[in-house]
C-alpha cells in the first residue's frame, strides 16, 4: 500500500538528505561512520535533483528508479555500522535513516499527482 505522495516524498527527501550530512557533527563521531552519512546525504539530494517528481530540478531519473536507490542507500545505511566497523561508535542514526530510508521506498507512490 503506496500512502506517500511524491510531493511529500520529495520535501522528506531534502531534509533527510540535509541531515545526514550535518548529524556527524551533532553527534561528534567521524571515520567511516561520518562518512557513510555524509556520502548518504549527498547522493538522496543528487538523485532527488534529478527525479521526474514535483522537486525534481532536471527530471531526468523516474520515480521508479529513484525508489529503488532509495531502498539501497536505505539497505546500505542498515549495514554500514558492521560492514565498517563502527557499530561500537555509532549505531542508532544509521539504524533509524536506514529503516526511514526503506519504508519511504516502500511506501512512496511511484506517479506524481
Amino acid at each position: 500500500m503506496r500512502f506517500i505522495s511524491t510531493k511529500i516524498h520529495g520535501i522528506l527527501d531534502y531534509l533527510t538528505g540535509i541531515i545526514l550530512i550535518t548529524l556527524p557533527w551533532f553527534y561528534g563521531f567521524g571515520g567511516p561512520a561520518q562518512m557513510v552519512l555524509v556520502w548518504a546525504g549527498i547522493l538522496i539530494i543528487g538523485m532527488s535533483l534529478l527525479t521526474n517528481y514535483e522537486y525534481g530540478l532536471f527530471k531526468k531519473v523516474p520515480m521508479e528508479i529513484h525508489l529503488v536507490v532509495d531502498a539501497v542507500i536505505g539497505f546500505f545505511l542498515l549495514m554500514s555500522p558492521w560492514l565498517f566497523e563502527f557499530a561500537h561508535v555509532a549505531l542508532g542514526p544509521h539504524l533509524l535513516f536506514g529503516i526511514f530510508g526503506v519504508g519511504a521506498a516502500l511506501f512512496s507512490k511511484v506517479e506524481p499527482a
